[in-house]
């Protein structure tokens, strides 16, 4: 009993840490913000990537509106 208490006290003491247990980022600043910055590039060209999978930067032809197709 006492091993599962602790066991869940260990738990809650390092899930409720501020955080990650790891840090991803240097914690020299000049070098975390050169990391920082490459991150948010990679995430911002992930958008580009994504639109250009779904063919979601391509125009887009049909109208919300049902129009007359011949000559008026």
């Amino acid at each position: 009993m006492r091993r599962i208490f602790y066991t869940l006290l260990l738990g809650v003491l390092l899930s409720s840490s501020v955080g990650c247990f790891l840090p991803i980022y240097s914690g020299e600043p000049t070098r975390r913000v050169q990391q920082m910055i490459f991150t948010s590039e990679d995430l911002r060209a992930f958008y580009d990537v994504w639109e250009r999978v779904w063919f979601l930067d391509m125009p887009d032809h049909m109208t919300p509106q049902r129009i007359h197709g011949g000559v008026i």
